[in-house]
């Protein structure tokens, strides 16, 4: 499958990319992450452990040692990974305990 063939985070998970940006924007109103979320390729579930809780947004091993911690109520909900430039997110690592569906089953 090419870059283009994967389908959208927005589409797979419209209430996860709604609450990511909204916890961007709240940081930051004009946060550039914030407007990338619902057009990021979704890849797939990562596939290192069964209770692994990362959706991939790039291919595996594209993510550098930048990382966005989203916060509601002052707890950790949200792990955005980064690419090198920090530029674009490549996993989200989901924390709250959401039920993400059957899209994220392995």
């Amino acid at each position: 499958m090419t870059a283009g063939q994967h389908p959208r985070l927005g589409n797979v998970f419209p209430d996860l990319a709604a609450d990511i940006v909204a916890l961007l924007r709240a940081g930051n109103e004009g946060d550039p992450l914030a407007d990338s979320v619902e057009d990021l390729p979704f890849h797939g579930v990562c596939m290192c452990s069964a209770t692994c809780t990362n959706l991939l947004t790039a291919p595996p091993g594209s993510s550098g040692s930048w990382m966005v911690q989203l916060e509601r109520d002052g707890e950790d909900v949200i792990w955005l990974s980064l690419d090198p430039g920090a530029t674009a997110i490549t996993n989200i690592e989901v924390l709250d305990g959401r039920d993400l569906g059957p899209a994220a089953a392995r």
